[in-house]
């Protein structure tokens, strides 16, 4: 079996060539590939391709005796549309995609676990998945697609990792329960009359009812939902008008709703239904309102928590392991997954004190301490020797 030393470089080096050639959702054929070119060389593994942007390899065990169980273990390979502003030596090749979510990091990880497991052989109880999977960073996303494929069927447990760089090298931070948020995007399109800005009496002015309605959406939260059970509404997109003495005839909102109650995500859909067609209707506007329904949230087994939290202490020891003390209200749609498989995934930390402001996900500059890869590596070795003994 490979040493560590070595194992850990080699887990570097693949995760310095997926960020060097980052690919977008549903475009990653290259990476793809690359992943696929690795599994194939390593023994006992049926490498499959579900769909043209991922890959999925399969690991059977041949003992009869024993608790063996049939796992998931889950990566996402997809890059996002930002220009990378690092200096590293390995930075982005495509110019206006980087891997600022650690989609690289995290396939990186797993193809070392794969790589450690299946060097073991077959000489264990249970199945092991390994998933590599496309387009997490879009809706629909790449878990519901390859979900309707087949790959969660006859699965008993499904695990996950993501790279946080709120947290430092050597450390999970680890929850039970609601992990992440569910997100439904919206757009409102605003039909007035336009006129000269020297006679508004005859308008009927779109920016001001776009204006009142970007106020009255945040008694949603405030007035509407317990608050035990608030959302949280962000209308991040208004646009209007084009000069300084033109009163428009159109106004564009748009924003999203995240939340972790499954009534309330209905309910506050339907509060800015109300609240939209009533202010337009006040002034005698119309009103289009389009949305756009994302995954649902990350929901954590107990059972499957506690196993992380013990698989990760003895990695990094008691005090590395952290409670994230609040759900993310970020997305993620290993959602689908935790949907219909109990589920487990959280954080590993991956940043590092001498890189000084700890950029968060999804920001150009945004990077990680490759000293981590190997914990999580091992996380995701040691939860398959758990499982599948």
């Amino acid at each position: 079996m490979v040493g560590t030393d070595v194992l850990k470089q080699q887990v570097i080096k693949w995760r310095q060539h997926l960020h060097m050639y980052p690919e977008l959702s549903y475009q990653e054929h290259k990476t793809a590939q690359f992943i696929y070119n690795q599994l194939k060389t390593f023994p006992h593994l049926d490498v499959k391709r579900l769909t043209e942007t991922s890959v999925c390899a399969f690991l059977r065990g041949t003992k009869t005796e024993g608790n063996g169980h049939t796992i998931l273990l889950r990566a996402d390979i997809d890059a996002l549309p930002i220009e990378e502003e690092t200096d590293l030596s390995f930075k982005s090749q495509n110019s206006g995609v980087m891997h600022a979510c650690g989609h690289d990091a995290h396939p990186a990880m797993l193809l070392g676990a794969a790589k450690v497991l299946a060097e073991r052989g077959t000489d264990f109880n249970g199945e092991i998945r390994f998933v590599f999977q496309h387009a997490e960073e879009v809706t629909p996303g790449g878990a519901a697609q390859l979900v309707s494929l087949g790959i969660a069927d006859n699965v008993d447990f499904a695990f996950a990792l993501h790279v946080s760089p709120d947290y430092e090298v050597g450390q999970f931070a680890i929850k039970d329960g609601k992990f992440t948020a569910a997100a439904d995007d919206f757009e409102i399109k605003l039909y007035g009359r336009g006129g000269h800005a020297s006679t508004p009496e005859v308008s009927i002015d779109p920016l001001l009812i776009g204006s009142e309605i970007v106020m009255a959406l945040q008694t949603i939260v405030s007035r509407k939902v317990p608050s035990i059970h608030a959302p949280v509404l962000t209308v991040a997109k208004f646009h209007c008008g084009t000069a300084l003495n033109i009163i428009a005839d159109t106004a564009e909102l748009g924003g999203t709703i995240r939340s972790l109650d499954a009534k309330v995500r209905v309910e506050a859909r339907e509060h800015l239904e109300k609240i939209v067609h009533s202010i337009a209707y006040m002034h005698g506007a119309t009103v289009e309102i389009k949305w756009e329904l994302g995954c649902p949230s990350v929901t954590n087994d107990k059972e499957l928590t506690a196993l992380s939290r013990r698989v990760a202490s003895d990695i990094v020891g008691e005090t590395g392991v952290k409670e994230l003390p609040a759900p993310m209200f970020g997305t993620e749609d290993f959602a689908d997954f935790s949907e219909v498989v109990p589920s487990s995934m959280q954080f590993i930390g991956v940043h590092n004190v001498d890189f000084g402001e700890a950029f968060p996900l999804h920001h150009p500059r945004f990077r990680i301490d490759e000293d981590a890869l190997i914990y999580g590596v091992r996380y995701f070795e040691n939860i398959a020797r758990t499982l599948c003994p």
